[in-house]
């Protein structure tokens, strides 16, 4: 198989064998589907939790696609919900804010490669945690992802307009926190 594959290709193959269009979603966008949801949830069991969700989703609802939107924002869209999902049921469970970044660092063990930053990505990322939590959804797709406001506005189901005031908010809070001020 072929993670270049084109959509336009997944699409034929779902026509016809739509066990092999699974497989072929699966490669093509599974490690970007990890690395999103690890983003936004923060520890690699959590991420891994939001991948199989996502792809348990995409694999019983694979037959109703209907090419309204590209499979890629199809699939952000539910990895986005699943992330989001998690993220309010884990701060339900804890007695611990989620915004704590020790308890998050913690969580994520030690030497994760994720956390392995110098001082100052361990700043953004305290920062980042502290946002309200669309614009660290925002904030963390645009910033890290580099996805464009489109892309997101289809996934997140909002406007451009309000994706950019979120993203700017966010910026100016992030800068702020870093600042001290």
């Amino acid at each position: 198989m072929n993670k270049n594959i084109s959509e336009e290709n997944i699409l034929e193959v779902l026509g016809a064998d739509t066990e092999k269009a699974f497989r072929l979603i699966v490669e093509k966008y599974g490690s970007k589907v990890y690395w999103h949801a690890r983003r936004l949830v923060i520890t690699h069991d959590d991420a891994d939790d939001v991948v199989q969700n996502t792809f348990i989703n995409v694999w019983k609802n694979i037959g109703r696609f209907r090419n309204e939107s590209s499979i890629y924002t199809w699939i952000y869209t539910i990895a986005t919900n699943e992330s989001l999902s998690l993220i309010k049921k884990r701060e339900k469970l804890s007695s611990v804010p989620l915004d704590s970044l020790d308890n998050i660092f913690s969580q994520a063990g030690e030497g994760d490669t994720w956390f392995d930053g110098d001082e100052a990505e361990r700043k953004l990322q305290e920062a980042v945690l502290k946002l309200p939590e669309k614009q660290m959804v925002v904030f963390k797709m645009k910033y890290f992802e580099e996805m464009s406001y489109e892309d997101m506005s289809r996934i997140l189901n909002t406007s451009v307009g309000a994706l950019k005031a979120s993203y700017h908010h966010a910026v100016k809070k992030i800068e702020l926190f870093i600042s001290g001020d």
